[in-house]
């Protein structure tokens, strides 16, 4: 009964969802998906940290593709870290991706541009490879259910007042 009522539930918060990305209230550059079922993601972070996707289940995460010489992800991290800081006291889970650097690259670069960011290391590619992303830096969100239902290409000011208000409706809990 309890999963009955989450589901209606979250089929409402995506209708809410769905019925904004159609009058246009999406934020700009934020495109609506189909909502299939996202790829599989575990991965570890530097500190050996793992990462499955399928344990962030009954929360929005954010999952963010990126790599140091991009330069439009060099411009976008800082504000993913200020947004990140801004949503801390809401249920989404923010999940960065380094597309196949190594270490010594991923821990120069996020200590000097957004240093309170862990991030996965996808050190051979692969699990970009079953996202993909095209291009980076690219940004999933990923429903409670485990389902693709938005995305962003290209960088974006990810703690702008519209994305954060945006951000802050998709994981509010329902009235």
């Amino acid at each position: 009964m309890r999963r009955l009522a989450l589901a209606l539930v979250w089929t409402a918060a995506l209708a809410t969802c769905a019925a904004n990305a159609q009058d246009g209230t999406l934020p700009k550059g934020l495109m609506a998906l189909d909502g299939g079922p996202a790829p599989a993601l575990k991965l570890y972070d530097m500190d050996g940290e793992s990462f499955d996707l399928t344990d962030a289940r009954g929360h929005w995460v954010f999952v963010h593709f990126w790599a140091s010489w991009c330069q439009p992800c060099r411009r976008e991290m800082p504000t993913i870290q200020r947004m990140a800081t801004r949503m801390e006291t809401t249920s989404l889970e923010v999940v960065l991706v380094n597309t196949a650097e190594t270490d010594d690259t991923v821990f120069g670069f996020l200590g000097i541009v957004a240093p309170e960011l862990p991030t996965l290391m996808d050190r051979d590619g692969l699990v970009t490879e079953r996202w993909q992303p095209r291009g980076l830096p690219s940004t999933f969100l990923v429903d409670p259910s485990g389902r693709l239902r938005f995305l962003a290409l290209g960088g974006r000011e990810w703690d702008s007042a519209d994305y954060l208000e945006f951000l802050r409706k998709l994981v509010a809990p329902p009235p």
